[in-house]
């Protein structure tokens, strides 16, 4: 470590004015203004797909927050309505299915989520 340091403060100085190597322009070793432009186009997309993706995450939060809200909103009706006294028979929802009654619609079914769709034969 000690001769490190005194290698390091023996070293000579660097020239008082860096120059470039002979043959060399500034313009040869400097980006310019293609670099400045690519720079900037590269900067302004990086950001406009990071405020995209945000907004992206954000919507399907949102989306997971109002369906997690709507299925609450449903079992506690469910609750309700099965406590209920008097309501009818409430033995014949079996599985989380039931017909959905219309008389366009044989074969549907109406799934405990409520999403309405072919039942299976």
């Amino acid at each position: 470590m000690h001769h490190l340091l005194i290698a390091l403060a023996t070293a000579p100085a660097p020239s008082p004015t860096p120059s470039l190597r002979p043959g060399l322009s500034e313009d040869q070793v400097t980006p310019g203004m293609w670099g400045f432009i690519m720079t900037a186009f590269f900067v302004l997309a990086t950001t406009l797909l990071i405020v995209d993706m945000v907004r992206r995450i954000r919507r399907v939060r949102y989306r997971a927050q109002v369906e997690e809200e709507r299925m609450a909103a449903l079992a506690a009706g469910d609750q309700d309505t099965l406590e209920a006294p008097g309501t009818g028979d409430s033995g014949t929802q079996s599985s989380g299915t039931q017909s959905s009654g219309t008389q366009g619609g044989a074969g549907l079914r109406t799934e405990s989520n409520g999403d309405e769709g072919r039942g299976r034969s």
